[in-house]
């Protein structure tokens, strides 16, 4: 039985529990839920992130995992032994998410599949009745974004992106320090990115693995022979590399504490400098948004084997800092007349440094907290229908920043001029041309959703 939000609403105050849309402001109203109350989810793809999700949402009293779905039936047996290890049930397993929409006692669908399919299985999902929880990026391209805006707006659902720092408190507080001008003026940001990937060679023809449905995974892509190294997340069919892939998480922090939307222009600088494979994304990137009187930089590199991501002992710690230079991959620098911040993603906190050098602020939550403080905020969403902490707003927003940026690269690093109340880049047809991709039918997002 799907949720009644009266009856919720009622045994909450009844109870004694505030209904907020807040990062926990429902979560002792959610353990109180009876049965009837839970959430029914359906979860699409059960991949690395997939599988966590499901472990998440499934710890919940407050959720009933009803669907696994995912197009390699190899991947289903482990989540469902998940769910079955949580909840003592046995959640239905399909191949297809069109039998989750199908289902009226589903209340939202959790999609992490690859980023291809994420803008038409919202879209699909919001037109179904269905709230959403998408895995970032939110979109393909700038225009599927905005259509999934548009999508969520219409059918009024809540939709989140799985961009976590939203939901963190630490993040909140920088932001808060922030606009308490403690930094002084701030004219400068940069956001590193710096990685290391295996490179990317052409497999042998071979046909797909029993039990995986290859024209269903390529989905509203052109359908190109079965090949494993699509899925390494390097071609523009399916992805747009490791900005969208990873950067688009430090990204969306940045704009988060700072209060960016959009940049009057977007200039990447680099290429394929390293690897000479069959990559069709760049490996060395340099990127310059250009604000009022605000620079935004982003620098990334998929090379870089001793830049290292803050380890997970420190992203559960509430006392212990990254070791920020000059080997910490995922460090967003904040430049003030005053001040300068150092601010890490998922559970690296931030510190504010004084003119001397001296830390004198700091903020700090645990990845955990964070990762499962994001979940509970959907579902505190999708009892009250505010807007989420990662709305598919911002999360669009995020995305487009990215894609932007490849559009520079695939231009031949040419600086863009970009028209935010248009979605679209001014006087130039080569750029606005990759505002939108083709799409294969059925698997068709319509002008009007």
């Amino acid at each position: 039985m799907a949720i009644n939000r009266r009856r919720f609403l009622e045994r909450s105050i009844q109870g004694g529990f505030g209904v907020a849309a807040g990062v926990y402001g429902l979560q002792a109203a959610s353990k109180a839920a009876a049965a009837s109350d839970k959430v029914v989810v359906g979860v699409m793809g059960v991949g690395g992130r997939g599988t966590f999700l499901t472990q998440l949402f499934a710890s919940r009293p407050d959720v009933e995992i009803a669907y696994i779905c995912d197009v390699d039936s190899r991947k289903l047996p482990h989540a469902v032994k998940l769910v079955e290890d949580i909840k003592g049930r046995t959640p239905k397993t399909v191949g297809n998410f069109q039998r989750i929409l199908e289902d009226k006692n589903v209340d939202a669908m959790v999609s992490a599949t690859p980023d291809h399919w994420h803008a038409l299985a919202t879209v699909l999902a919001c037109q179904a009745g269905k709230d959403v929880y998408v895995e970032k990026p939110a979109s393909h391209n700038i225009w599927e974004g905005r259509k999934m805006v548009e999508a969520a707006r219409k059918y009024k659902r809540v939709v989140q992106v799985g961009m976590q720092n939203r939901s963190s408190t630490s993040g909140r507080s920088a932001r808060e320090m922030i606009q308490s001008g403690k930094l002084g003026s701030i004219h400068l940001v940069r956001v590193y990115n710096m990685l290391n990937r295996e490179p990317v060679e052409r497999t042998p023809n071979a046909a797909a693995p029993e039990g995986f449905d290859w024209n269903m995974w390529v989905g509203p892509g052109p359908l190109v022979p079965y090949d494993p190294m699509y899925f390494k997340r390097v071609f523009w069919d399916f992805n747009g590399g490791l900005m969208t892939d990873d950067g688009v998480h430090q990204l969306d922090l940045a704009r988060m504490v700072m209060g960016l939307s959009y940049p009057k222009s977007v200039h990447h600088a680099g290429g394929k400098l390293f690897f000479n494979g069959i990559s069709e994304t760049p490996d060395t990137t340099i990127v310059t948004y250009e604000y009022d009187k605000l620079r935004l930089v982003f620098e990334q590199t998929v090379w870089t084997p001793y830049m290292k991501k803050t380890p997970d002992s420190i992203r559960e710690s509430l006392t212990q800092f990254p070791d920020w230079f000059p080997f910490n991959a995922t460090r967003i620098e904040i430049f003030g007349r005053n001040g300068l911040m150092l601010l890490g993603r998922q559970g690296g906190g931030w510190q504010l440094y004084n003119e001397e050098g001296s830390v004198i602020a700091t903020g700090k939550q645990r990845h955990s907290e964070m990762q499962a403080g994001h979940v509970e905020n959907f579902i505190s969403c999708i009892h009250s229908r505010k807007h989420p902490n990662a709305d598919i707003e911002e999360g669009h927003t995020s995305a487009a920043l990215c894609h932007m940026a490849n559009i520079s690269y695939r231009l031949g690093d040419r600086k863009l001029e970009f028209d935010s109340s248009k979605e679209a880049f001014v006087d130039n047809k080569e750029a606005n041309h990759y505002l939108k991709r083709s799409y294969r039918n059925p698997w068709v997002i319509p002008e009007s959703v």
